[in-house]
């Protein structure tokens, strides 16, 4: 395909999103999509909120929804799998070639974490976690501050200052909370990885061509 330019897809209109609907995105930060999902159970009284991937996306989905069921206690979960085709267009560099058509099958998940009881029958249905492995996350972490000059918060920096290495660092503690909670996760079932290698504009609410059990 050296001989070949992929032509840009027109973003076509997106349906409206639901007000409890989060959009994860491959490059989007871990951090402001549990912030954000987290908010609209804890502040906004939403009883539940639906975490929505695709592509590369979908591993960092799961992992969010795992994360978010760690920290708010009793919640349950649906997870819906299903895929979809995209279709992209290449043009020639050269006189003499035809334009060109290729189809990716590209792999999407829909996760409902819901203070209330979901449909148990399906077979994308969890319970909710055992209290023991829900640690919610204390309200306002210290901010991050620098450690006085000589003291003993010292890292792999030179002179007797804080170094530009892992020094101690009290206002760290989000990053280290979201890791924890990280290293703890075992996701099961394990979700199919993605046959693309990009991910092209959409719209899961009218991408989904079935649930898990399709596949």
């Amino acid at each position: 395909m050296d001989r070949y330019v992929r032509v840009e897809q027109a973003k076509t209109e997106q349906s409206s999103i639901i007000d409890n609907e989060v959009r994860i995105m491959a490059a989007g930060q871990v951090r402001n999509y549990i912030t954000y999902a987290t908010s609209l159970l804890t502040e906004k009284g939403h009883e539940a909120v639906t975490l929505k991937g695709m592509g590369r996306a979908i591993n960092k989905t799961v992992t969010i929804a795992e994360i978010i069921k760690r920290r708010i206690p009793n919640l349950h979960q649906l997870t819906e799998i299903g895929s979809v085709n995209i279709t992209d267009t290449w043009e020639p560099l050269e006189e003499g070639l035809n334009t060109l058509e290729t189809t990716r099958h590209v792999s999407v998940i829909s996760i409902t974490l819901s203070t209330l009881e979901l449909d148990t029958s399906k077979p994308g249905y969890q319970q909710p976690l055992p209290e023991e492995q829900v640690k919610p996350l204390q309200e306002g972490p210290p901010r991050r501050t620098r450690a006085p000059v000589g003291s003993q918060l010292r890292g792999r920096g030179r002179g007797q200052g804080m170094g530009r290495g892992r020094g101690l660092d009290p206002g760290a503690s989000g990053s280290a909370d979201i890791a924890a909670q990280l290293s703890d996760i075992n996701l099961n079932p394990p979700i199919p990885q993605p046959a693309n290698t990009e991910t092209p504009p959409y719209s899961l609410a009218t991408s989904f061509v079935g649930s898990s059990s399709q596949h």
